[in-house]
């Protein structure tokens, strides 16, 4: 079993991959990273700022991120007044819906780009790397054939 130290250090290096990868500020990387891995996995805010040093408005405002992103899912128990937070069951699901949505939506835009830039051209050229890697990997991440382009001439 890790040490406290060795949980935080992972939240850390949790918080910094949720901000290089997903542009989220540092704070919501760790609130995320501490859902994560924390026991009991249901925590109130008091609990979840207590874990990472984080001040309760920070906080507060930093869970409406993830909260809105569907990371996170917030749940009142009867009785109390308290709110819990938790990873959201289908979180993972959801980011990589949006990657392959991303990816599709990037392919497409490149596709116009031929388009406008005539087929033969250099540019058509650059666009046409951009949009096969794209759909490339949309295909791999959907099974879905990928609409195919011409090569510059």
């Amino acid at each position: 079993m890790a040490d406290r130290e060795q949980v935080l250090d992972w939240v850390e290096r949790m918080a910094m991959f949720c901000a290089d990868e997903y542009g989220v500020p540092p704070i919501a990387g760790r609130i995320l990273g501490w859902l994560m891995i924390c026991d009991p996995p249901e925590q109130s805010a008091g609990q979840i700022a207590a874990a990472i040093g984080a001040s309760k408005a920070s906080l507060a405002t930093n869970m409406r991120v993830l909260t809105d992103a569907r990371f996170v899912r917030r749940r009142t128990r009867p009785g109390a007044r308290t709110s819990y937070y938790r990873v959201d069951d289908d979180a993972w699901e959801t980011v990589i819906r949006r990657r392959v949505a991303g990816l599709t939506e990037f392919r497409d835009l490149a596709a116009d780009g031929i388009g406008l830039a005539g087929t033969g051209s250099g540019r058509a050229e650059r666009l046409r790397v951009a949009h096969d890697v794209y759909a490339w990997m949309a295909e791999l991440l959907t099974n879905t054939p990928r609409p195919a382009t011409r090569k510059a001439e």
